[in-house]
């Protein structure tokens, strides 16, 4: 959401924002999935730390539901094991492996796989549409400081963001924090540690895609 910390290489336990609790994950089991997904490859939690940059400590409570991951740790746990982010955090079923010309997928209003987090609400929007690059994102931030975020966010993507509601506020290490509006939007390089908080009393709600490079 610079120069990589030695959090973000995993040779210490990122605190980061992570809710510990059923309700912070939403409607998906990401533990559980998690810890079929290593053990159906052989891999050890050090395999699994030194793929994605994720702790072995942190990945091992994030298997025990003790940590719920923000979006962007998904992300570089999905790039590490090279699954899809939507393979990991939908609670929907695969129906769409094979690309052809013509296939779509829908969400209804208030539909969605959920993840939650101490800073953010996420819904995953057309989650059961499989290999596409770009992932559009429902999100609710609740976070009013860049402080709530000891581990900034930071990954091998392109990020668009368009404010729906309320005043949000992206801080990143190359900017100064860029103030958004409703009906504001814009698009950046999200290699560079970035994280978003909201502006005011009301949380801002951002529709945002996240796209793979």
């Amino acid at each position: 959401m610079p120069e990589i910390s030695a959090a973000e290489r995993g040779d210490i336990e990122p605190p980061e924002a992570w809710q510990a609790g059923d309700e912070s994950r939403g409607g998906v089991d990401i533990g559980v999935r998690l810890l079929k997904l290593r053990k159906s490859r052989g891999l050890t939690l050090q395999d699994v730390s030194a793929m994605t940059g994720v702790s072995a400590s942190a990945f091992s409570k994030i298997e025990r539901n003790e940590l719920s991951p923000t979006i962007s740790t998904m992300q570089r746990i999905a790039h590490g094991l090279d699954v899809e982010l939507v393979t990991l955090l939908s609670s929907g079923q695969d129906n769409s492996t094979v690309s052809f010309a013509g296939r779509r997928a829908i969400s209804r209003a208030g539909s969605g796989s959920k993840h939650t987090t101490g800073t953010c609400n996420n819904v995953l929007l057309c989650a059961d549409l499989k290999n596409k690059r770009a992932t559009p994102i429902l999100t609710t931030v609740t976070a009013r400081s860049p402080d709530e975020y000891p581990a900034w966010a930071k990954s091998e993507a392109e990020i668009f963001v368009m404010v729906l509601e309320g005043t949000l506020v992206v801080h990143s290490r190359l900017y100064e924090p860029l103030e958004l509006n409703k009906g504001d939007s814009v698009y950046y390089d999200a290699t560079t540690e970035h994280t978003w908080t909201s502006k005011g009393v009301a949380n801002a709600v951002v529709l945002w895609v996240l796209v793979d490079l």
